[in-house]
């Protein structure tokens, strides 16, 4: 979003990062049980992307092929004498060789096919770290390859032996939608008398509710908080204000939340015109509790923005990471997207080496709202970019590309095959807007990685009465959701 909008875009690309190797631990130990219950099951995936002499950084991935988990404990041994230094969405203890990885608050369930991920940095001799072997998740042993379920039923027992990973999915080359009603409105308090619109949601699900972070339009822009643990709540679940915390007024727009497993932090990240913002907190449930803003650019706008930026504005930033580094994007309704980058230890400071990511002559086709997300089960990520179309109206564009940092290849990015356009979404209900405009998917985690699911995909967006105009600041949008249908899994 912008503060006193034009209409525009633009678009280039982006450079590789190496691939590495990966080491998939897959598959479901044979158990007995009673009749009409699942066997306990599990496959893991380990990687290791970023290793370097003295240490290296872990991926985990525990899948659940069994019963639903209601609390988990994942097990194994180090071959090399590797030693666990920081873990992340896991709290991991170590004596000898043997490695503990337990649930956090946040991620104790794991739903039958349901999967969670967590990581770690440590040490090892040199440059000697092999991957384990085995693992061992509540008691069951995670081995094996791909393969059937088979069933064997005796008189007293049922045997339910698998093997091997869930099916992963894959994005479609291109989209259907079905879009619900409008789900949030303006709500005007004593203090906000006069709102215009509630819009640029960001969204999270964590500890059984949505959490909606939104701008609003007042006498200028503003940021509110509401939760919900059903959309169908959401029309009436209360919206606070956060300018009446920490935060603080003044302008404050475009808000992106996540969890920064590292440092144990929630981060909202939002524009506060002159530069990249963000406040933090221990409880995203607590809209009192987020701290006043800092800045991410100690320098302001780099100069590679400021020579570029024309007569737009510097909006929309997004910040994703991988395992060695978490980057920063932003927009600036001229036809340019930009990166910077940081180690995930400088976090949130030492943003640097901006460049432009993505450009295109015509400003209106790479407008604003960028996200970057990690496909699930795969080294690939979708990039979402807001457009203007033909017709004025709002829509979005997508690439994909194996590593935050490109090539970046167009996956549904034409007004005759977007990614998110009112020619590719039915509305049940009526279509209350020709525009889908600024959102963000709902995502399988809540950290910094930004996972989603290709077999799952919903996104939270913006949009408007098709009759509505004037003064772009006053325009009335409203938040939907889409919900995919054309899922290929």
């Amino acid at each position: 979003m912008f503060f006193a909008r034009l209409l525009n875009s633009t678009r280039a690309r982006l450079a590789v990062m190496a691939a590495v190797p990966l080491l998939a631990v897959s598959a479901m130990a044979a158990a007995t049980v009673p009749p009409a219950a699942a066997a306990p099951g599990c496959s893991v995936t380990y990687s290791a992307p970023s290793q370097w002499d003295g240490g290296f950084t872990a991926n985990v991935s525990i899948t659940n092929l069994g019963d639903a988990i209601n609390g988990w404990t994942l097990t194994w041994s180090f071959a090399a004498g590797q030693q666990v230094k920081q873990a992340w969405n896991a709290d991991a203890t170590q004596s000898g060789a043997d490695v503990t990885a337990r649930n956090l608050s946040y991620n104790a369930s794991i739903p039958t096919g349901g999967k969670v991920e967590f990581g770690f940095n440590g040490s090892a001799t040199g440059t000697n770290n092999p991957n384990p072997t085995a693992f061992t998740l509540n008691g069951t042993l995670c081995t094996g390859d791909v393969g059937p379920t088979t069933t064997t039923t005796t008189t007293t027992t049922t045997t339910t032996t698998t093997t091997g990973n869930p099916p992963v999915g894959n994005l479609p080359s291109s989209f259907r939608w079905s879009s619900s009603g409008v789900l949030m409105s303006p709500k005007p308090d004593g203090a906000h008398p006069t709102v215009h619109s509630v819009k640029d949601p960001s969204v999270v699900y964590h500890n059984g509710k949505y959490h909606v972070f939104a701008s609003v339009y007042t006498t200028g822009y503003n940021l509110i908080y509401t939760s919900f643990s059903d959309w169908s709540q959401a029309a009436s679940a209360q919206h606070h204000y956060l300018d009446r915390t920490a935060v603080g007024g003044g302008y404050k727009a475009a808000p992106h939340v996540f969890y920064f497993a590292p440092q144990r932090l929630w981060y909202l990240v939002y524009q506060t015109g002159d530069n990249a913002s963000y406040s933090t907190t221990t409880d995203i449930s607590n809209p009192s509790s987020w701290s006043a803003p800092k800045h991410f650019y100690a320098n302001g706008m780099p100069q590679i923005i400021r020579d570029n930026i024309g007569n737009g504005y510097w909006v929309d930033f997004w910040v994703v990471c991988d395992n060695a580094k978490c980057y920063l994007f932003s927009s600036d309704d001229n036809g340019h997207l930009y990166r910077s980058e940081t180690t995930m230890a400088q976090f949130p400071n030492g943003f640097t080496n901006t460049v432009i990511a993505m450009q295109d002559s015509n400003r209106n086709r790479l407008f604003e709202a960028s996200n970057v997300y990690k496909i699930a089960g795969k080294n690939q990520y979708l990039l979402v970019h807001e457009a203007i179309g033909s017709d004025g109206r709002r829509w979005f564009r997508t690439w994909t590309a194996p590593a935050i940092t490109g090539p970046w290849t167009p996956l549904a990015a034409e007004e005759s095959n977007p990614f998110a356009r009112h020619n590719n979404t039915t509305f049940p209900n009526g279509q209350w807007t020709r525009d889908i405009s600024h959102g963000e998917m709902i995502r399988t985690g809540i950290d910094q990685t930004m996972e989603i699911s290709p077999c799952n995909l919903r996104f939270l967006y913006q949009g408007m009465d098709p009759n509505a105009g004037g003064d772009y600041n006053r325009l009335p949008w409203k938040l939907g959701l889409l919900t995919q249908t054309n899922s290929t899994c």
